[in-house]
C-alpha cells in the first residue's frame, strides 16, 4: 500500500455523504469543495473570536475533557484532521506534553494560516486521502468537520489506515437534538442569533454570518449518530462508542484493534 495515501477507490464504490446536498449553497460535489474552501478561507481570521463568544469561554475546557475521555495521554503521536485554526490541537498539545508530537491536516490554507502552535506540523490534505504513512499515529482527532467531508466511509478507512494497532480515535460533532423543541431552539439560535453575533463581532461582515447559517443546515441534514457509528465499525474499528454532552455535543470514540 502507498505509504502516504490509500489507492483511489473503485469509481463504482458507493460514496457515503455526511448529509444530502444543500442546493442553497452549492450545486454538486465539485462546487461543494470550492464552496468550503472559500467560506473557510474567508472566515478564518474571525473564527476563534466568534467561537469564544458563542461558547462563553468554555470551549477549551470541553475539548480537553473530551480528549481525556478518549484516552489521549502524554507522549502520543497525534494526527488532527481538519485542524482548522487549531482549537482541538491546542488542548491536545497540553495533554501530550513535550514528548508527544502533533500533525494537523486541513484543506483550507486560510484556516491553517491562523494556527499559532509551535512545534505543530501542518499538512494540506483531505480526510478522504490523508497524506500520512500507514500506522503512523497513536491518536487521531477530528473536531466538528465530519459534516464537511465528501465521503464518510473513505475518511474512516483512512483514519483506520494511519492509526497504529491499538490507536484511538475521537470525532467531535454537533448532533441535531432528538426532541422537536430542542431542534427548533438550536435552529433558531444557529440560524438567527449566531449570524447576528457574527455580524457584530466579525471583521468579514458577509461570509462569517453565512458560515454559521451553513453550520446549522449541515447539522440538520447530517446522517444520524447510529449511521456514524456503523460507518466506523464498517471501516474496521472496534469499541465504537458515543458520549453525549448537553444533548448535542457528540463524542465518537473507537479503537484500531491491536
Amino acid at each position: 500500500m502507498n505509504a502516504h495515501a490509500s489507492p483511489p477507490k473503485d469509481p463504482a464504490a458507493r460514496v457515503q455523504l455526511p448529509h444530502a446536498p444543500l442546493p442553497a449553497y452549492y450545486a454538486d460535489e465539485a462546487e461543494h469543495t470550492r464552496y468550503l474552501r472559500r467560506i473557510f478561507d474567508d472566515t478564518a481570521a474571525d473564527y476563534d473570536r466568534i467561537e469564544r463568544v458563542l461558547a462563553l469561554g468554555s470551549g477549551p475546557w470541553y475539548r480537553r475533557m473530551a480528549l481525556q475521555r478518549a484516552g489521549l495521554a502524554a507522549g502520543a503521536q497525534v494526527l488532527d484532521v481538519g485542524i482548522g485554526t487549531g482549537l482541538v490541537a491546542r488542548e491536545a498539545l497540553a495533554l501530550i506534553g513535550p514528548t508527544g508530537r502533533l500533525t494537523g491536516v486541513d484543506p483550507s490554507p486560510g484556516m491553517m494560516g491562523e494556527v499559532a502552535l509551535p512545534g505543530v506540523e501542518l499538512v494540506a490534505g483531505r480526510a478522504e486521502a490523508l497524506p500520512r504513512p500507514d500506522a503512523s499515529a497513536d491518536f487521531l482527532s477530528m473536531g466538528y468537520a465530519l459534516r464537511h467531508i465528501s465521503d464518510v466511509a473513505a475518511a474512516f478507512e483512512e483514519f483506520h489506515r494511519v492509526l497504529r494497532p491499538g490507536g484511538r480515535l475521537l470525532v467531535l460533532e454537533i448532533s441535531k437534538p432528538q426532541s422537536r423543541w430542542g431542534a427548533a431552539l438550536l435552529k433558531g439560535y444557529m440560524r438567527t442569533v449566531v449570524p447576528v453575533i457574527a455580524r457584530v463581532v466579525a471583521r468579514k461582515k458577509t461570509a462569517t454570518p453565512e458560515l454559521w447559517r451553513f453550520y446549522w443546515d449541515t447539522i440538520e441534514a447530517c446522517i444520524p449518530p447510529e449511521r456514524v457509528m456503523q460507518a466506523l465499525r464498517d471501516a474496521g474499528f472496534t469499541d465504537v462508542k458515543r458520549h453525549v454532552e448537553l444533548g448535542v455535543f457528540s463524542e465518537y470514540t473507537a479503537t484500531k484493534a491491536a
